[in-house]
């Protein structure tokens, strides 16, 4: 039987200018499920994209190279991974004035 697990990684973290999630050890999974939903919104950060990174040590990160466009209040977005390193971790920049409640959930399965 295959283990699997949900985190929460942020909830109701309010993320403007420059953010990124806590970084999650995933390092035994084997593939991941990102959703992103927004509990609400101020300016436009629909028009911002946010994205995966992956790191083998917590404090360095790459691009993994999925996006996650930014939801509107209520709705979620999700992106598929498999092939990454120990940790996991979304990061965004939105444009000034904006921000979100993001809900923050990673689904991983061994």
């Amino acid at each position: 039987m295959r283990e699997s697990i949900t985190a929460v990684v942020a909830r109701g973290d309010t993320w403007s200018g420059v953010a990124a999630s806590e970084p999650y050890d995933v390092a035994w999974a084997s593939e991941a499920v990102i959703f992103l939903r927004s509990l609400g919104a101020e300016g436009n950060p629909e028009q911002a994209r946010a994205w995966v990174q992956i790191s083998p040590d917590g404090m360095r990160w790459v691009d993994e190279g999925s996006l996650l466009p930014i939801p509107r209040p209520d709705e979620i977005s999700s992106v598929r991974i498999s092939n990454f390193g120990t940790y996991l971790r979304v990061m965004t920049v939105l444009p000034e004035g904006a921000s979100f409640k993001a809900l923050l959930t990673i689904s991983l399965k061994e």
